[in-house]
């Protein structure tokens, strides 16, 4: 399957405003593979598969920057069996983004989060499918692995600490940042309304969007209702 292939002009809704930089928390995976009486591990591939239809969906609507959230620095602390099988899923995706690399049309892939405990074969991988693709300018899909929010903003501070900085404004942190700009939607199916500690200084004057649809049963209609819904939010960004 292509990670971004390209839809026809007649299947892509019309939406008069759309958000520069879409957020998506990926939840609901667990439960959706033990309703069907299977391991959890089934529910992250269905999920997986969500994911490349979603991302290939933004990019054909426009969408300039999506970020979504696949493994929080807290997921380290779920069973090594769920971890191993969630990191093996990765390895799949990453070799197949390589694979497809030339189909990729003119998107751009760059990973967000700490390094630290990921193996060598796939911070390979993840650096290959980052440079592969840097001088593309289309849609930028952050992918937030051992990613969180407070995590993001502490190291933000400290780079600026190091370049010396004794006095720290909103604007000197935005600008390390992992990701750019702040959120317009953050969407979260599942059922569950919380952040999750997802991008907590992006998500300052964010739409909210929720659903009690699990991510793997999550379509691009699902999509589309989101984008509508946020099309009619009068934002008033905390005024």
């Amino acid at each position: 399957m292509a990670l971004f292939s390209k839809k026809e002009t007649n299947e892509v809704p019309q939406f008069e405003t759309l958000p520069t930089h879409l957020g998506i928390i990926m939840d609901g995976n667990g439960r959706w593979a033990k309703k069907r009486g299977l391991p959890r591990s089934a529910g992250h591939k269905a999920g997986a598969n969500v994911f490349r239809t979603i991302s290939d969906e933004c990019a054909a609507l426009g969408i300039k920057y999506v970020t979504f959230y696949a493994f929080s620095t807290e997921n380290w602390k779920r069973p090594k069996e769920e971890v191993d099988a969630l990191m093996a899923l990765f390895k799949d995706y990453l070799l197949e983004a390589k694979a497809d690399m030339v189909k990729a049309g003119n998107n751009k892939i760059k990973f967000i989060g700490e390094r630290e405990g990921i193996s060598q074969e796939l911070l390979k991988l993840m650096d290959e499918a980052e440079e592969e693709t840097s001088s593309h300018t289309g849609t930028t899909v952050y992918l937030a692995v051992n990613y969180g929010g407070r995590q993001e903003i502490a190291s933000a501070v400290n780079a600026l600490i190091k370049e010396g900085k004794t006095e720290i404004n909103e604007n000197d942190i935005s600008q390390k940042l992992y990701t750019y700009p702040e959120c317009d939607l953050i969407i979260r199916p599942s059922g569950e309304q919380r952040l999750s500690n997802f991008l907590l200084w992006q998500a300052a004057y964010s739409e909210f969007w929720y659903s009690d649809v699990l991510w793997p049963d999550f379509s691009k209609k699902d999509l589309y209702r989101a984008l509508k819904d946020f099309e009619n939010r009068n934002r008033r960004f905390g005024a």
